[in-house]
């Protein structure tokens, strides 16, 4: 709207110079631009991330699965610190040996940790592992995977509008050298002059 009004309130006006038009014009070229190009951009990069998300939403599920473990004894030390592959902070309250049998019928024996408060020798809590017993994170949602992909696609389209504003500027910021530069050449010539007789002052 600025652009738009920018060339209405200079196209009949006297003082209007070439540079002043040029200006408006870029304007609203670089507005049109965004307007569309940047939402087209946004979908795109969020398709493609919500495919690529949601695949791997699938095949985590498909590979990670939730088994029961049992308390051995309770490690001394302070709880761990919450990995995000493995845990949220939520999660993180205390670190145990525990034993547990894999997917693939191996029995497994190793610390982890476990949101139990007070574990005690005996209590069970459940985790995620790999087809092997290794502790993994559990499994993207799909929820969080549509999430991550909208954002992307938000991030896209700003990105994406924030490069066109900055040409524009950059476009406006060497004509205003330019001008400027001229200028002075122009007070060059004239400046030595300057309010002598016959000089037209």
């Amino acid at each position: 709207m600025r652009a738009i009004s920018g060339l209405w309130r200079w196209r009949h006006n006297p003082l209007c110079r070439t540079t002043d038009l040029v200006e408006a014009w870029v304007a609203l070229a670089a507005l049109m631009l965004i307007v569309a190009t940047a939402p087209v951009i946004g979908v795109l990069v969020g398709s493609m991330a919500q495919d690529s998300l949601q695949r791997s939403a699938r095949h985590q599920l498909h590979a990670r699965h939730l088994v029961t473990a049992t308390v051995v004894r309770k490690l001394s030390g302070a709880a761990l610190e919450p990995d995000s592959e493995i845990a949220t902070a939520r999660d993180a309250r205390s670190r145990v040996l525990a034993v547990w049998t894999a997917p693939d019928g191996a029995h497994r024996r190793g610390r982890a940790m476990t949101s139990l408060k007070s574990p005690h020798r005996g209590d069970h809590f459940r985790f995620w592992t790999n087809a092997h017993g290794r502790i993994v994170g559990r499994p993207l949602e799909p929820a969080a995977a549509t999430t991550h992909a909208v954002l992307a696609g938000f991030g896209a389209a700003t990105l994406a509008a924030v490069l066109v504003e900055g040409g524009r500027r950059t476009v406006v910021w060497h004509m205003v050298r330019r001008r400027y530069t001229r200028w002075d050449q122009a007070w060059d010539r004239t400046g030595p002059d300057w309010g002598k007789a016959g000089t037209g002052s």
